[in-house]
């Protein structure tokens, strides 16, 4: 049987032997994984130094192209994928929930690098902070990546989804991966790396995949190195505290198991929409990837006079669940991940069936369809109902398959401090339609909750359910849960980086950033900014417009266009009584369009649209006879796909005696070459 490769150092390699590992479903040996020879400080090193030089030349919208065409190229394998993926014992429904989900995950973090960060190697955060009187000395943010190597430590039930969720944020940010898979499903995270590699689609260093055991992986790990796990949380507590990440204070991040909760709110009888949305996500969560979901429903929370109909429900639908041989169109529900993985969920369920009783299902016994039951590593469903709703197995004995406990509970005030007691979760979900008593189970609960979902009658039809992670939101949670919080949108990219506070004058911080910063040098000389191309325009390329007199007829005629007759415009006793004003003033919106009408080029040209205005605010009143001026100064260039890029101008309106009237940030769209 041959020996999963590694790719380290950019070549495949492979020990002539390693440790068996077996088809869930037929407990045939698929392949055997051992990381035997090789060199694992090497290949980290090799990392630093070929693949993250390599993506740190790149600017983040050019590694977003390098995301989407791999998501690309995994769609156009996803048949190949799913049939793998039968071996793990996912039905074709896992396995898009985890190949699918990938694979969405790396596109939409392509989406998102276009959308929200700048083709530039460097991400500028917050505005710039005055730290003179005289503007000639501020303090900026930036981020820039690090210079290391994400390691990322995978669990057994997404092989797929896992590894590429981790991927995409360090990828954008510029940093290197090395994937190491959990051996049981390893095989397929191996295919995907296999395809990405023979489509040469990333730079040489940017992807490494280590099969087999870690090793002393963790003691070569250095002080730009990160740490992402996903897997159980005493195996977390021991990454945490390695003395090599200890010492180095290497950035770590860990996804662990918890014991999920969801709540059945208590206006949602029997026969409600709420009741039966409740009853068909606990089922789906149990049932999808056999339980194997660090998201699934663990604690089921219902209203104490409710257990008995919540149990009769459940029951029900269990019933019609058709365990077996993923690859039967009418199984519902495959094997577990190994036949190991049951007998530690059937040890886990002795310590909860100490705490309550087993409602549905038997753990030593289950019907199979196309499968042999004990060749296989198939396990019934199993619902249990706590007899004692505080009972610690129930909040701290997490049976890592298809099982969930009904625990009964009073009103909100009582099921948020039972929520408490499984000491931080990943997710979490509340099923009412009752806003009020929503609003007292999510506040009170949500320090202990990495997501919380809302499902009303509402959002159920477009609601993507209780244990699905999506890749704009954090995905983690506190305490038992491992305190990280990985996707999470840009913050998951921002992870990889290093954010550093510069100082320095408004000129410097301009070069740093590739952002004009206000107090900088501006440039009148070459005409107006409106009539040069992207290829043209510079930062710092500004126009001076104005003055334009402000009268009261101005004031008049724009109340009466656009009805807008607030009493500080009309009125000059009530103006004058404002605290703010000293009598009739034009509106904000009316400087903002004299302002317009001082700056813009009016022929066609190389500016073609403006799409919005970011931070306006009104600094000072204006009043008739006073004189606006207008400086619009080109504060950042981003280009986009296509033929065209995003210019954000610095405007500043001021009066005849120099005071600031108003200031905003301008966006257009320009072209890239005009004509």
């Amino acid at each position: 049987m041959a020996v999963l490769r590694s790719y380290v150092e950019g070549r495949w390699t492979a020990p002539p032997s390693g440790e068996p590992v077996h088809d869930a479903v037929t407990g045939e040996e698929v392949a055997q994984v051992s990381s035997e020879g090789i060199d694992l400080g090497a290949a980290l090193a090799y990392g630093r130094s070929v693949g993250g030089p390599a993506l740190r030349e790149l600017t983040f919208h050019q590694r977003a192209a390098l995301l989407k065409s791999v998501g690309q190229l995994l769609r156009e394998h996803r048949d190949e994928l799913y049939q793998l993926s039968f071996r793990t014992g996912a039905t074709l429904a896992d396995s898009k929930f985890d190949i699918d989900g990938g694979i969405g995950v790396l596109l939409g973090y392509a989406s998102k690098g276009r959308r929200e960060l700048p083709d530039d190697r460097v991400y500028v955060e917050g505005p710039a902070e005055p730290l003179g009187r005289a503007g000639q000395f501020l303090g900026r943010h930036v981020l820039t990546p690090l210079h290391g190597v994400a390691v990322q430590i995978n669990a057994f039930n997404f092989p797929v989804w896992g590894p590429l969720e981790k991927l995409a944020p360090a990828l954008l940010a510029g940093v290197p991966t090395l994937v190491k898979p959990a051996s049981q499903t390893g095989y397929l995270t191996a295919r995907v790396v296999e395809l990405v590699v023979e489509a040469g689609l990333l730079p040489p260093g940017a992807l490494q995949l280590l099969n087999g055991d870690a090793r002393d992986l963790l003691d070569h790990l250095q002080e730009q190195d990160l740490l992402g796990f996903t897997g159980s949380a005493s195996t977390a507590q021991r990454l945490r505290s390695h003395p090599t990440v200890v010492a180095r204070s290497v950035r770590f991040n860990a996804e662990a198991d918890s014991l999920n909760m969801s709540v059945l709110g208590p206006d949602a009888a029997p026969g409600t929409t709420a009741f039966d949305l409740y009853v068909r996500q606990l089922v789906v969560e149990m049932t999808t990837k056999a339980g194997q979901k660090c998201t699934a429903i663990r604690r089921a929370f219902v209203p104490a006079d409710r257990l008995e109909a919540v149990a009769e429900a459940v029951s029900e639908r269990l019933a019609k669940i058709v365990v077996g041989n993923p690859a039967d169109e009418s199984v519902r529900m495959g094997a577990l991940a190994s036949r190991e993985q049951r007998e530690e969920v059937r040890r886990s369920l002795k310590a909860l069936e100490s705490a309550g009783r087993i409602v549905f299902g038997d753990p030593e016994r289950v019907a199979v369809t196309g499968a042999d039951a004990e060749r296989g590593a198939f396990l019934s469903p199993i619902l249990l109902r706590a007899d004692d709703p505080r009972r610690a197995e129930v909040h701290e004995v997490e049976a890592f398959g298809p099982v969930s406990t009904l625990v009964g509970y009073r009103d909100a005030a009582d099921v948020v401090a039972l929520a408490a007691l499984g000491k931080g979760s990943l997710a979490g979900s509340v099923v009412t339609d009752d806003p009020d008593f929503a609003r007292d189970v999510v506040l009170g609960s949500a320090a202990w909750h990495g997501r919380l979902l809302v499902l009303d009658s509402d959002a159920a039809a477009e609601s993507t359910g209780h244990g699905s992670p999506l890749p704009a939101l954090v995905h983690g949670g506190p305490g038992r849960a491992g305190g990280g919080e990985e996707l999470g949108g840009i913050r998951g990219v921002l992870h990889h980086m290093q954010r550093t506070a510069v100082q320095g004058s408004p000129r410097m911080l301009t070069s740093v950033t590739g952002q004009w910063t206000r107090g900088a040098a501006r440039d009148e000389s070459g005409g107006h900014p409106f009539r040069k191309s992207l290829a043209q325009l510079r930062v710092g390329d500004s126009v001076v417009a104005g003055p334009r007199v402000v009268t009261l007829d101005d004031i008049e005629r724009f109340a009466e266009f656009t009805g807008d007759t607030f009493y500080a415009h009309m009125d000059e006793q009530a103006a004058a009584a404002n605290p703010f004003f000293d009598g009739r003033v034009a509106h904000g919106y009316l400087v903002v369009s004299f302002a317009a009408g001082l700056f813009v080029q009016p022929d066609p040209g190389p500016v073609l649209a403006n799409y919005g205005i970011d931070e306006l605010r009104f600094v000072a009143p204006v009043y008739p006879g006073d004189e606006l001026t207008v400086t619009l100064t080109c504060k950042a260039i981003n280009p986009r796909p296509g033929d065209y890029g995003e210019v954000r101008w610095d405007t500043v309106v001021t009066k005849q005696d120099g005071s600031v009237a108003a200031q905003y940030d301008v966006l257009t769209m320009v072209a890239k070459e005009w004509p």
